[in-house]
């Protein structure tokens, strides 16, 4: 009988007003493939998708420089919450049409997986939550603020 692996990333409630959260299921290394996410592309302005999109959608542009396209990622791409610093750091893959995330610093078996919604190009650390003010939202009060 062939050996059945736990999964190395998993969704599960975070417990707190986050709701969702992706979690690690093992650790990872600085630099270590966390997963890549298909995305669909969609050929529009961010704010012309319907408003429960926008907060799942990465712009293709902004990690790509390439066409003005949004990108709805799958797997758990448009899952992870924020952070600031996150944990992650993930780029636009155009050849492939998927975002690649990867750990920024250690992470943690049972960590949660964390992306910053405001750094340019993916980042994991960067001043202000322009993301947060140019979607009319604040961010959660369980979510780290910038140092």
């Amino acid at each position: 009988m062939k050996k059945v692996l736990p999964p190395t990333i998993h969704v599960a409630q975070t417990g707190t007003a986050r709701g969702r959260g992706v979690f690690a299921g093992k650790v990872f290394l600085p630099g270590e493939l966390v997963e890549v996410s298909p995305v669909v592309l969609v050929d529009c302005k961010h704010f012309d998708l319907p408003v429960e999109i926008t907060h799942y959608a990465f712009s293709w542009q902004g990690l790509t420089g390439g066409a003005s396209l949004q990108a709805l990622a799958l797997g758990y791409g448009s899952l992870y919450n924020h952070a600031n610093p996150a944990n992650m750091v993930y780029r636009g893959d155009v050849e492939n049409n998927a975002i690649v995330f990867l750990a920024a610093r250690r992470i943690e078996a049972g960590e949660e997986l964390t992306i910053n919604y405001s750094a340019p190009g993916g980042g994991a650390a960067c001043e202000g939550e322009r993301w947060f003010a140019q979607h009319d939202v604040l961010p959660c009060p369980d979510t780290p603020a910038d140092s």
